[in-house]
């Protein structure tokens, strides 16, 4: 991989929301990963909850015997998620944190208060051959903190600079884009791989993809409310369209 390419992870988490709002089997989260595979994207991401309230343990299993590109398998710090992914042991792991209350994950994981728990969570892990990755806020001290625990990975959480485009306070979201701009330039110098996700969207994903550091965006939520308009293809070949356009330094 060249240092201009930018991978897509596709996000397949609402497509199971979807489907667990009738409790039936359509439409299928295991479908609409590989029509994003083929579209373009370069991962597959889904996030297997405590409550399980959209990706189940039988889409796990699923993906992991359909998938032809990597899974990034999303858990929280848990006993129980360790496990599953012990068993599975997919090709990259990202520690998120969790409450069952949340509509989506708020904000990144607390790893410098952390710092030895998780050290002992995610070396098995390791020892297994997955790539952890830890989901961050662009923060100096956590950024220290996930590289001293043994972490190859980061994500940087793009929430608050989404939030304040949508919001229309584009002062603050240009503080935003710098932070996160500046937090990926420090964690590549720490030798960490950087990636970077939540909330993106057609407006937004540009900024963040000419970040030259970061070399995987991982986008959901948009893409799969995008594919009720459009179709699930032709919107991960937009965001594929426009990522790889940011990359070269294209302005349209």
């Amino acid at each position: 991989m060249s240092q201009n390419d930018l991978r897509l992870g596709v996000n397949i988490d609402h497509v199971a929301t979807v489907r667990n709002a009738r409790g039936g089997a359509y439409p299928d989260p295991i479908r609409a990963a590989k029509l994003a595979e083929e579209a373009g994207a370069d991962g597959i991401t889904a996030h297997l909850r405590e409550d399980r309230r959209h990706i189940t343990d039988a889409d796990i299993d699923g993906l992991m015997a359909a998938l032809t590109v990597p899974l990034n398998f999303e858990m929280a710090a848990t006993d129980e998620m360790q496990k599953i992914a012990l068993r599975h042991k997919p090709h990259a792991v990202c520690i998120v944190p969790e409450k069952r209350e949340e509509r989506t994950t708020e904000g990144g994981l607390e790893v410098a208060r952390e710092e030895n728990k998780l050290a002992h969570f995610i070396a098995p892990l390791r020892d297994a051959g997955c790539r952890v990755s830890i989901f961050i806020a662009a923060d100096p001290a956590q950024i220290e903190a996930a590289h001293r625990i043994g972490a190859e990975v980061i994500e940087l959480h793009t929430g608050a600079y989404c939030d304040h485009h949508a919001e229309g306070d584009f002062a603050a979201r240009d503080a935003e884009l710098d932070r996160l701009r500046d937090m990926a330039t420090f964690a590549h110098a720490l030798g960490l791989e950087v990636h970077a996700g939540h909330g993106l969207t057609y407006e937004t994903v540009a900024p963040v993809a000419a970040f030259p550091e970061v070399v995987e965006l991982n986008i959901g939520h948009f893409l799969i409310g995008e594919a009720v308009f459009r179709g699930l293809t032709p919107a991960v070949q937009e965001m594929r369209r426009l990522m790889d356009a940011a990359r070269r330094g294209d302005v349209a």
